[in-house]
Parts: structure tokens; C-alpha cells; sequence
């Protein structure tokens, strides 16, 4: 099967804060495996496709090929200047694809979803292909287990394929017509998950919304390579209109086909989502992490760094990360948004991102924060450098771990091991590489007036950053 699975790695995942943040969102998280659901994805299409290209946004761009690299599965990565939703999303995928190859097939996934039994996906898939091949427009429906109101619906028609026609798709149900979809057995929920040829959907796109379909061309029309990211042109596709694929082209398709696909799939759009999916003590409890409960009964807890400690609770969820710690009823969890939205509201940090914060050489860690200092933990990995950079307004102490730092220092250039140390002064041009084969670990102290991460003034970046 000459199939590419395009995996749109979008969106910030807020009702699973703290843990999900805006610079650290659910795709790139390890919720239910060693992986990241983003890694889980790509190695679930493995055994049926050839090669993958990731659509993501340009924060998240370091975290993505970092992941894929880690898997080895590094191949594409379409950078979105602006988020346009999927429909332009994935015609710049179709784009790509039809340069390479005009028979080429698409997988559409997101990075977020869970699929347990991989064996039925990757039958449904095969399944799809045939359809896919004879210019079918597939959607996946998922063959519902209770009547959900947060998700659309697919309703089926004649039998087409091994699936079937869609006859509708419809909106988020209240409880009592999601019932009624149930009980009727001809409705599946809306995956948001499709396979079809790059040129059939770009055939099908230009015909319905023949803007968006302009757009995305000029913004492919004008691409650049840098280091592992496809960028496009960022004026074309501020153009774009934003609209879903199912708004654009699979509601108004003659073409379009849904299979079955009964593979234990859950989108983990809540913690209770997750509680639901995961292994359960004989109590009932979820416990991630160093958790102790005593007549505790129904619960999901995440520990990443303290232990939680939990008696005589039921049907809650508790959340402890590095610097915030969500306790929740496990039956409101979908309000946890409206908690990020009031840390948006006072200017906090905490919805943006983690205590600890992942950069393409490496990561930091702000272990304590004063009005005139701020102590960080860095860590650079082997072969790594940091920007040739100052700053206007604080002064820098580092103190080398472990590991071995090669330090550019004003006119100087020198080598700080284990238990040594170097002052940066206010305003002095410097950079900070690791030489070594293992990781690098240094204490950095900072003191001065304003210690925001945007008093970087840049002058070299092997990663191609003006900022961040």
C-alpha cells in the first residue's frame, strides 16, 4: 500500500492541564505508554505506511522532530505559521505529497488520540484502502460504546466498500438523541481520522472551497528547508480562510464512505477520559507515579515529583506536577479549561508553560524564582550549543555539575568541568556548548533587574531562532 500517514500535531489540550500547557500540549505527552502520543501514533501506522509527515506549529517544531527522532521516524515536518484548522491543514499535506508522488494516498490522524487494539485499526485501514484507491473519500466512525454528548456523529447509509455511504453528519447530541443514536445502531462517533488519495481531496477541496484550496497553493508554491522543517509561505496562508474538513469538503462530497472502526479508541479529551482507559488497583484507582491511598475508591492520580497521599476520597482526580497541583471531581473535569483560562486572564505562566521547559539543545529547569534572582538547572545534551547571545538586564553565575562546558565568555573561550564555575556580567556576549559525550548539568544563577526569557538578544543560532 503506497500510503503516507500525515499527522496533524496541533492544539494545546487545555482540559488536561497542568500537565498538558500551550508550549508542552497532550500530543507530546506519556500518558499511557514509555511513548508519547504523538510517538504512539507514528508507530501505530508502521506495519501499513511508508513514510509520515507531521503538520505542527512553530513552538512546538524542536519537540516534534525531537520525538520522531527519537522513534526514528524523522521524516517531514510542515511548520503552520497560523492555525487554519484542518481542512487547509491538510491540503498543505496533499500539496506536499503530490510533489513526491501523484498516486500518493493519505492517512489523516490526529496526535492525540489513543487506539488499544491496533490489530482492528489495522484492519479498518486495509479496509479503507480499497475504497481509498477507487477515488472514495474514507472517514473513520467509531462504533460507539454509550451514548456520548462531546462528540459528532456519522450517520450511515447503503453498504459501500466493507462500510458504508454517509448519509449525515451531525452535530454534538444532547443526552437524549445521542441515546437515540445509539439505540438505532446507525450511527457511529465522528473520528476526525480519513484516508484518501492527495489528489482526490485536493480535487474535491478546489471544487467546494476553491479559496482555500488557492491559498494553500501559494503558501506551497513558496517553500523553505530548515533543518528538518518544511516552511511555508507565511502572507499566502495568513489568507487562508480557517475551516474543518468536514465543514469544507466531507459534508458537501458525493464521494464520501465511513468504516466501522472498533479498536478501543478514546481521544482523551478529559483526565476522567483517561481514568477510563487506563489499568485500575482493586479499588478502582488509577495511581501513576508515588501514590498511597487508603479507602480511597474511583480515582485517576498523577504523581510526577511528590508523592500524593490520598484518604477516604472517591471519584477524583488529583494532578501534582513541578508547580501546580489540579484537585478535581472526576465528574466536572471539563471544566479544568475554565481554570486555564483564568490563569490567561492574570498574566500567570502557568498555562503556557512547565517548570521545566524543553529547548532543541537540551532543557531548564527553574528551580526558585525572587524579585532580583532565579536559580535554573540546565541541562545540555552531548554536541549541543546554546545561541551566541547577552542580555540587558541580568548577570549570570554558572556552576558546572557534571560534565564538561565550553564557555565563550566575552573575548574568551574556555573549558569549566565539575565543580567549577564562571561569571557572565551584564551585557557580555557569550555562549555555553557541551564538547562532551555525556550530558551537561550546571546550576545557573541570575540576578538583575528584569529575568524574563525574552531579554535574549541573539546574534548566532544553530536552530535558526531569533527569539525563545
Amino acid at each position: 500500500m503506497n500510503i503516507t500517514s500525515v499527522i496533524m500535531a496541533g492544539g494545546t489540550g487545555s482540559r488536561l492541564w497542568p500537565m498538558s500547557r500551550a508550549l508542552h500540549p497532550k500530543q507530546f505527552l506519556k500518558l499511557t505508554s514509555s511513548y508519547s502520543m504523538l510517538q504512539e501514533t507514528v508507530n501505530r501506522t508502521l506495519p501499513f505506511t511508508h513514510s509520515n509527515i507531521v503538520i505542527c506549529n512553530e513552538d512546538h517544531r524542536f519537540l516534534a522532530a525531537e520525538q520522531l527522532r527519537e522513534i526514528g521516524q524523522l521524516q517531514q515536518i510542515i511548520l503552520e505559521p497560523v492555525g487554519r484548522n484542518t481542512a487547509p491543514a491538510i491540503a498543505l499535506a496533499a500539496f506536499q505529497l503530490q510533489k513526491q508522488d501523484k498516486d500518493a494516498m493519505m492517512l489523516v490522524l490526529a496526535a492525540d488520540h489513543v487506539i488499544k487494539d491496533t490489530a482492528a485499526f489495522e484492519q479498518s485501514v486495509k479496509q479503507a484502502t480499497v475504497a481509498a484507491q477507487q477515488g472514495k473519500m474514507v472517514t473513520f466512525g467509531i462504533v460507539p460504546t454509550h451514548a456520548e454528548t462531546g462528540y459528532g456523529y456519522i450517520k450511515r447509509g447503503d453498504n459501500s466498500f466493507d462500510g458504508f455511504t454517509v448519509s449525515q453528519f451531525v452535530e454534538k447530541p444532547n443526552l437524549e438523541t445521542a441515546q437515540q443514536y445509539l439505540d438505532s445502531g446507525d450511527y457511529y462517533w465522528n473520528s476526525g481520522m480519513f484516508l484518501f488519495k492527495a489528489s482526490q481531496y485536493l480535487d474535491e477541496l478546489k471544487l467546494f472551497r476553491p479559496d482555500i484550496y488557492q491559498a494553500c497553493e501559494a503558501a506551497m508554491a513558496d517553500v523553505s528547508a530548515d533543518l528538518d522543517f518544511v516552511r511555508i509561505n507565511q502572507q499566502q496562508f495568513e489568507q487562508c480562510p480557517s475551516e474543518s474538513i468536514d465543514y469544507a469538503v466531507m459534508e458537501k462530497t458525493a464521494n464520501a464512505v465511513v468504516i466501522p472502526l472498533d479498536a478501543q479508541w478514546s481521544d482523551v479529551g478529559a483526565w476522567s477520559a483517561l481514568w477510563d482507559i487506563s489499568n485500575k488497583d482493586q479499588n478502582n484507582n488509577v495511581l501513576q507515579g508515588d501514590v498511597l491511598t487508603h479507602n480511597s475508591t474511583n480515582s485517576y492520580f498523577n504523581a510526577e515529583h511528590k508523592l500524593i497521599a490520598a484518604v477516604g476520597v472517591d471519584n477524583i482526580v488529583v494532578i501534582e506536577t513541578k508547580d501546580a497541583v489540579l484537585v478535581a471531581h472526576k465528574d466536572n473535569v471539563q471544566d479544568v479549561k475554565a481554570i486555564v483560562e483564568q490563569l490567561k486572564a492574570s498574566n500567570r505562566t502557568e498555562h503556557h508553560l512547565h517548570r521545566e521547559v524543553y529547548r532543541p539543545w537540551g532543557k531548564y529547569d527553574s528551580i526558585d524564582f525572587g524579585d532580583r534572582d532565579q536559580v535554573k538547572r540546565i541541562t545540555v545534551k552531548p554536541g549541543e550549543k546554546l545561541s551566541i547571545q547577552m542580555h540587558h538586564h541580568r548577570s549570570e553565575h554558572w556552576i558546572v555539575v557534571s560534565g564538561t562546558a565550553k564557555v565563550t565568555n566575552g573575548e574568551q573561550t574556555i573549558i569549566v568541568t565539575e565543580d567549577q564555575s564562571t561569571y557572565i556580567p551584564l551585557g557580555t556576549i557569550h555562549a555555553l556548548e557541551n564538547p562532551g559525550k555525556i550530558p551537561l548539568e550546571m546550576i545557573e544563577v541570575q540576578t538583575g533587574s528584569y529575568l524574563g526569557e525574552d531579554d535574549i538578544v541573539r546574534f548566532e543560532d544553530r536552530y535558526g531562532r531569533v527569539k525563545g
